[in-house]
């Protein structure tokens, strides 16, 4: 058994979105039987029940003759009933009295707009699209030609401000024209704020989207979505005929859908107030149109940003590569509805397609390769400072190797390792030794750190095996004729 304000609920799905049982059921989380079953009747009966008397029985057709005659409150129709000898409770009398009371049904002037004058957007909800590992919520724009009933339709993955201004231009782009007046809601990408009985305070973003294309903005007074009827039936328009059992794995293939759907359903259809084609009244309403500038909206939001040490900026929870020159600084970021741009001053220094999913790392070839030759060139300098410590001759030596070697770095890097084995002290002494014989090589400062390297054996005492027989030798004397000299002569 559904209550009398579900019943009028079922009733408004039913008359002013002309949506099916099934889906009001499930709007309203209800059985589809249940809905079936109340769908169709014209007045709200509740369930017969078991006759049981009560105090408020004698009073009920006041009651009702009450209500019919003004809309009074149950406070009200107590206040009557009391002089009349009512004593029952408050309760039941107000419980009886939301059950009989006759339904009340707003009265709305209907709007007539001129060719051009005005269009009304809006967005609607199409339920989550799974995207990579994060389901995001689906939500479509809509922009609905007041006099034609000629429709724009675009899914998107959110409703930020760019997304928002990205519609109206695809929209201006597939009418090739725009009307005088846009009519909106309250949404915060719009209206910033609007007191009941005060202007309206917009969206400065949006306030400049309107100046560069020419159009003026009006907004819905609050809680008066009837203003802009056009548009909020073409949103039930589009759940009730696209949506409906449609099954699209991506965004890009829903929206392709929907273009083929705007070409081939939505705007050639008979409407049910014009009895003719939105294609047919758009084709005379398009002179009325403006034209569209050629020189389009940038519609990006911009704010500043800081680099990680990786070297990483985030946005929506993803994180985007950047050149490793910009680490741990602040830069610009252009968010568009596909791309990031992000700017060093006025320079571009990093561009990515925007991407939905959570939590992701993103990155760029040519920023990774920048950084592995960044620590590289770290690395190579590093070395060559090593080298360099190791002599004041290791300057002139690296020329030197320069000149004369095709890989002065191998060099270097034998030399520094030659360092830690042998210690700085006695590479350096070698270098020096080496420069001054123009010995350029790895393989001579090695060689002589070899070989000082080797130990020195201390020659001993002489020992001799046969001493006694040494000593007994006879040796003749020696003959010293050779030096006698003639007298008055030389030697």
């Amino acid at each position: 058994m559904i209550d009398y304000a579900t019943f009028q609920q079922i009733r408004l799905y039913r008359d002013q979105e002309h949506l099916s049982a099934a889906q009001i059921a499930q709007a309203l989380h209800l059985d589809e039987r249940t809905v079936a079953k109340w769908i169709d009747r014209a007045t709200y009966a509740p369930r017969a029940r078991h006759p049981r008397s009560s105090k408020l029985d004698p009073y009920k057709p006041t009651i009702v003759r009450l209500l019919a005659t003004h809309p009074f409150t149950a406070q009200q129709i107590l206040q009557r009933l009391r002089p009349a000898g009512y004593t029952g409770g408050y309760s039941i009398l107000k419980e009886y009295v939301r059950q009989v009371r006759p339904p009340r049904h707003p009265a709305f002037l209907t709007l007539h707009f001129a060719p051009g004058q005005c269009a009304q957007v809006d967005w609607g909800s199409a339920g989550f699209l799974l995207v990579g590992a994060t389901r995001r919520r689906l939500s479509f724009f809509v922009m609905v030609l007041c006099y034609s009933r000629m429709m724009y339709v675009e899914f998107t993955l959110a409703q930020t401000q760019e997304h928002f201004l990205a519609c109206h231009q695809h929209a201006f782009e597939y009418f090739h024209s725009l009307p005088a007046q846009i009519m909106v809601d309250n949404c915060r990408t719009a209206v910033q704020s609007h007191p009941v009985g005060q202007p309206p305070i917009f969206n400065p973003r949006y306030l400049d989207f309107a100046h560069h294309y020419g159009f003026t903005i009006q907004a819905c007074g609050p809680r008066r979505a009837n203003e802009k009827g056009r548009v909020e039936s073409g949103v039930a328009y589009i759940k009730k005929n696209f949506l409906a059992g449609l099954e699209l794995a991506s965004l890009e293939a829903i929206n392709a859908a929907a273009r083929q759907w705007l070409e081939q359903v939505a705007n050639v259809r008979i409407h049910g107030e014009t009895h003719q084609t939105p294609r047919e009244l758009f084709a005379a309403e398009q002179p009325q149109l403006r034209p569209l500038t050629l020189l389009p909206y940038d519609l990006a939001s911009v704010s500043t940003v800081p680099v990680s040490r990786q070297c990483r900026v985030t946005l929506d929870t993803n994180r985007y590569s950047v050149p490793p020159a910009y680490a741990s600084r602040l830069l610009t970021l252009k968010a568009y509805p596909d791309r990031l741009c992000l700017y060093h001053q006025d320079q571009l220094v990093a561009e990515h397609p925007r991407r939905y999913d959570r939590h992701q790392d993103f990155e760029k070839p040519e920023h990774v390769q920048e950084l592995l030759a960044q620590r590289r060139q770290a690395r190579q300098q590093q070395l060559l400072s090593r080298f360099l410590a190791l002599s004041p001759h290791a300057a002139e030596y690296y020329r030197g190797l320069q000149e004369k070697r095709g890989n002065p770095r191998h060099h270097v890097q034998k030399i520094v390792a030659l360092s830690e084995i042998y210690g700085a002290e006695k590479v350096g002494r070698a270098l020096e030794d080496a420069w001054a014989y123009q010995a350029l090589s790895c393989e001579y400062i090695a060689n002589l750190l070899e070989q000082r390297a080797r130990p020195v054996v201390e020659p001993g005492a002489l020992h001799l095996t046969r001493q006694q027989d040494l000593l007994d030798l006879d040796l003749p004397a020696p003959d010293l004729s050779l030096y006698q000299t003639e007298q008055g002569g030389e030697p």
